[in-house]
C-alpha cells in the first residue's frame, strides 16, 4: 500500500497522518482506537483505498503524534481533526472510527453535519452513565496490564513515538476514559447527526454492550446496525474478511464515491 507519511503543527502539538488512495475520490478520515495507531485500520484500508482518498491520523500522543500541553479529551481530538482537515483544504468527508476514534467521530458528525456525509463506528460507546459495569475496568487499567493484554502495540508505541511516556500516556487516557463532562463523551448530541450512519459491534464486546448500540441507534435519524458474530471488541482486526466487506458495502454502494469539494 502506497502511503504518504506526514506531520502538522496542530494546537501546540505535531500530529501525525497518512494519506493514501484515490486522491481525487471523496475523503475518508479514519480514526484509531485507545492507545492505538494508524497501523490499527490498514486491514480496512486495503477493502477501501480504490474508492476513497483515505486520510489516517494518529490522535495526540498517540502512534508517531507528539503529546503536547492540552489534556486529553474527546473534545480536544475533535479540535485537533478538525484543525488538520481546515489544513489540508478538506471541507467535506466521510468518517470510520474505531473505539475511542468512533466517539470523536459521533462528535465531528453531531457538530459538522453539512462537511460529514457519511459515518461508520466499530464498537464506539456514546456515553458513560455512572452505573456502567466498564468503570472497574477503565480504574484498574496499569501499564502492566496493559503491556500483558498488547504487547506488540507497547513496543510500536515505544519505537515510533517521538516523546514516549508510556505511563503518562496511559493516565491521560483513563482520565479521558472516565470523563463525563462536556469534553468526554457524546451523550445526547448524537441526536444531532443527520448523515447516513453504520453502527457495528462484536457480539461479545463489554465496552459496547448489544443494548447501547440498540439505543444509540434509536437516537439517529439514519442508521443501520451490524452486529458482528464470533468477535470482541476489534472485530475488523479478529475477522476482518466478515467486517471489512460490511464496511465497504455500505461506503461504496451507498453515494460515498461523491466528488470532493476540496
Amino acid at each position: 500500500m502506497n502511503k504518504q507519511s506526514a506531520y502538522a503543527d496542530i494546537n501546540g502539538a505535531l500530529l501525525h497522518y497518512e494519506l493514501s488512495g484515490n486522491p481525487n475520490s471523496l475523503p475518508l478520515v479514519m480514526i484509531h482506537g485507545g492507545l492505538g495507531s494508524t497501523r490499527d485500520l490498514d486491514v480496512l484500508s486495503e477493502y477501501l483505498i480504490e474508492h476513497f482518498r483515505l486520510i489516517s491520523i494518529d490522535l495526540r500522543g498517540q502512534g508517531k503524534s507528539h503529546l503536547g500541553d492540552a489534556p486529553l479529551t474527546y473534545a480536544q481530538y475533535q479540535k485537533d481533526i478538525q484543525a488538520l482537515l481546515r489544513a489540508l483544504g478538506i471541507r467535506q468527508y466521510a468518517l470510520f472510527g474505531f473505539s475511542d476514534g468512533g466517539i470523536v467521530a459521533y462528535r465531528l458528525a453531531a457538530q459538522n453535519p453539512q462537511q460529514v456525509v457519511r459515518l461508520v463506528t466499530l464498537g464506539s460507546t456514546w456515553r458513560l452513565e455512572e452505573n456502567d459495569p466498564t468503570i472497574d475496568t477503565l480504574q484498574g487499567l496499569t501499564v502492566e496490564l496493559w503491556t500483558e493484554l498488547f504487547p506488540e502495540g507497547v513496543a510500536y508505541y515505544n519505537a515510533s513515538n517521538p516523546s514516549p511516556d508510556f505511563p503518562a500516556l496511559i493516565s491521560a487516557v483513563k482520565t479521558l476514559w472516565l470523563d463525563t463532562s462536556e469534553s468526554g463523551y457524546p451523550c445526547d448530541l448524537v441526536s444531532q447527526i443527520t448523515c447516513p450512519t453504520l453502527i457495528m459491534r462484536g457480539d461479545d464486546d463489554f465496552l459496547f454492550s448489544l443494548p447501547e448500540a440498540v439505543a444509540l441507534k434509536a437516537k439517529l435519524t439514519d442508521a443501520s446496525f451490524a452486529n458482528i458474530p464470533f468477535t470482541a471488541h476489534a472485530a475488523h482486526q479478529e475477522l476482518p474478511e466478515l467486517v471489512c466487506p460490511i464496511i465497504q458495502q455500505f461506503f461504496v454502494t451507498a453515494d460515498a464515491t461523491t466528488a470532493s469539494k476540496n
